[in-house]
């Protein structure tokens, strides 16, 4: 197998939490290296530390690439602006609305981040029902103008 041919499979493995997006939608694949026995090293950088789904993560990349190495970076730490257009749209595509972007690294000073829009029908009328989701990443919201509840991508 190629690096290239390796890069693709790593890059195509899907989020334990969010499968309907993978590894290089979310911008977690930082890189594939060759191993000087002719393998392969793959590098990932979790969401947060202490992310409960990086041993998933790295399972289902040693599942997809067997004899593969996988290494953990920390820094830069990961940002929900490595997300990509295409994740982006497929989260919203899959009713979970997508990370706004991220313009300043204070906390923010509002319960309810700018920009956050049902992905159902697009309206910015939300209102937050609980800062956790179905996982920590993720904040519950409901619509009002389709009364739809749905996750939101926390940024980060």
């Amino acid at each position: 197998m190629t690096l290239d041919e390796a890069r693709a499979v790593a890059a195509g493995v899907p989020d334990p939490e969010l499968p309907v997006v993978t590894l290089a939608d979310l911008g977690i694949l930082r890189d594939v290296l060759p191993r000087d026995d002719g393998g392969v090293e793959v590098v990932i950088t979790p969401t947060y530390s202490g992310c409960p789904a990086m041993d998933a993560i790295r399972d289902d990349i040693r599942r997809a690439l067997p004899g593969a190495t996988v290494t953990t970076v920390l820094s830069p730490p990961w940002t929900t602006e490595w997300i990509t257009e295409e994740g982006r749209a497929k989260l919203r595509e899959h009713g979970i609305s997508p990370p706004g972007r991220v313009v300043s690294l204070a906390p923010p000073t509002r319960a309810e981040p700018a920009g956050v829009c049902c992905p159902r029908c697009g309206s910015g009328r939300v209102r937050l029902v609980s800062r956790y989701g179905s996982t920590a990443c993720k904040a519950l919201y409901t619509c009002a103008a389709c009364l739809e509840p749905f996750d939101h991508v926390k940024e980060i």
